[in-house]
């Protein structure tokens, strides 16, 4: 377990020049500091986007291998992940097979970026937005960081939809969605503020009770489950609607490269990559996998049970907690928890968001991490509040498409670490040194061309580009891949040229 050490000056170093109250700004600096300073000696993590020194790690006999996988495993046992399965048969119109080999192929592709960032987090003591600053430079990286920070809240944003649901369906309607977004968040708020050791601490054992009600829907539910459902459409729409549905889950894993990094900061360089990279896949498809059937089982079985099919124009929380009905008073509380589980998949976003805010400018630097995790949750719930009635298309537009940014990114960085790092490495210690870093000419370019090439390519209920028209009747989403293609292509010509006029 992961503990902090007593506040040693550390995790707020000031880098200022001498603060003196002779000013108005010298004064306000000091309240900061004085303030930083009493979060400390309430045990809350004051380190924002900071390098974690290879002397400040903790031992990796006190974090261990299996709290990483443990860690993604909780993150992702989820009742959200249960609600994006079901689109597959209520949505795209796919049979039980092809909507479980679409989400598991998918999620098995869009977790390999997840794994592979997660180690940096040892190997670099920084951040993952810290260390998109080696691929795009110091200012074009503030573009990704604003893209990330809109995912995260975003995919906040859906957790509290869904807790409310499932609460709401649990009073049979007496409770509010909106008190139950209010409860989620809140209690997401005070995990998240006390920071990475409460973090770590209530992941370690969020999973237990998760896993233990959702086997129970599984069995009670199961046997309604129409396994031998068939996918709808003519070959070609058929087609589409795989390639999208088989994106949407792509998504929906490597949105969590934006963050994978964060939480292993504080492990010891030595760690090797490879072991930080098969516990985080192991965590991570082990988790998506049961939620996914889960809730592809249960939107099949709206075909044959007239009452599933009746709760899903409820909503797609009040489905799962139709699944528990025959327990009655039980099955009731047994939604109740997984509706609280939804904390669990709240914390990361949440926790990383306000890193990344600090990561926008200097000024940023300065306001405290517990600040703008504060802001996130107030910005995430007040929009949970008003997108409470449209889930799907919140899930079906929002996903796919902020998922497109992640994958364009991946192919710059995968090209920068074996392609122009692969001898010289990288030197962390200029995390904050912008004439250190790549200008980022080269990977801005790549960057734009890609969503160039996913703006073609995507096909979302409000747009479908020209090139996705081409598939079937609804379009196929095929903006992850062409995204990824162009920049990747584009990407390696203009990095050799940039340095090879610039030298960085």
């Amino acid at each position: 377990m992961p503990v902090l050490a007593p506040y040693d000056g550390l995790p707020i170093r000031n880098t200022d020049p001498e603060i003196t109250p002779s000013t108005f700004a010298g004064r306000l600096k000091l309240q900061w500091k004085r303030f930083e300073k009493q979060l400390v000696s309430y045990n809350l993590e004051a380190r924002g986007i900071q390098r974690v020194e290879a002397d400040e790690r903790h031992d990796l006999r006190a974090l261990g291998y299996t709290q990483i996988a443990i860690l993604w495993f909780s993150i992702n046992l989820a009742a959200n992940n249960i609600t994006l399965g079901m689109l597959g048969p209520a949505v795209f119109g796919l049979g039980f097979l092809d909507s479980s080999m679409c989400a598991v192929f998918g999620m098995l592709v869009g977790c390999l970026p997840v794994a592979y960032i997660a180690t940096f987090g040892p190997r670099s003591g920084n951040r993952t937005m810290i260390f998109a600053r080696y691929s795009m430079g110091w200012w074009p990286s503030k573009l990704v960081v604003v893209l990330n920070i809109i995912v995260l809240l975003g995919y906040a944003l859906i957790d509290c939809v869904v807790a409310g649901q499932i609460l709401s369906a649990v009073s049979t309607n007496n409770m509010s969605v909106v008190v139950g977004i209010i409860v989620v968040a809140i209690i997401t708020w005070g995990i998240t503020t006390f920071g990475y050791q409460i973090f770590h601490y209530y992941e370690r054992y969020a999973w237990l009770p998760q896993l233990i009600v959702l086997c129970i829907l599984a069995g009670v539910a199961g046997p309604s489950f129409n396994v031998s459902s068939v996918s709808e459409g003519n070959p070609a729409t058929l087609a589409g609607n795989r390639l999208s549905f088989f994106g949407l889950n792509l998504a929906a894993a490597i949105t969590y490269s934006g963050g994978a990094a964060d939480y292993f900061v504080y492990y010891p360089e030595h760690t090797p990559s490879w072991r930080i990279f098969v516990v985080t896949m192991i965590g991570l498809t082990l988790s998506f996998t049961f939620a996914f059937l889960l809730g592809i089982g249960l939107a099949s079985g709206m075909l044959t049970n007239t009452a599933w099919k009746e709760a899903y124009g409820v909503s797609q929380g009040a489905l799962i907690v139709e699944g528990y009905k025959p327990l009655g008073g039980f099955g009731s509380f047994c939604g109740v928890i997984v509706a609280l589980g939804l904390v669990a998949n709240l914390i990361p976003p949440t926790y990383s968001s306000g890193i990344d805010a600090q990561i926008l400018g200097r000024w940023a630097a300065k306001v405290p991490r517990v600040i703008w995790n504060s802001i996130g949750v107030i910005i995430y719930t007040v929009c949970a509040l008003a997108g409470r009635g449209h889930l799907a298309e919140i899930f079906t537009n929002f996903l796919a498409l902020m998922g497109y940014w992640v994958s364009i990114w991946m192919a710059i960085v995968l090209e920068e670490h074996y392609i122009f790092r692969r001898k010289t490495g990288f030197n962390w210690a200029v995390w904050n040194e912008p004439k250190k870093l790549p200008l980022g000419i080269a990977a801005l370019i790549a960057f734009l061309v890609g969503w160039v090439g996913a703006i073609l390519c995507m096909a979302q209920v409000w747009y479908i580009g020209p090139i996705a028209k081409l598939v079937g009747d609804y379009g196929a989403d095929m903006g992850n891949y062409v995204g990824f293609a162009w920049a990747a292509v584009v990407y390696s010509p203009l990095r050799s040229l940039e340095l090879k006029k610039y030298g960085r």
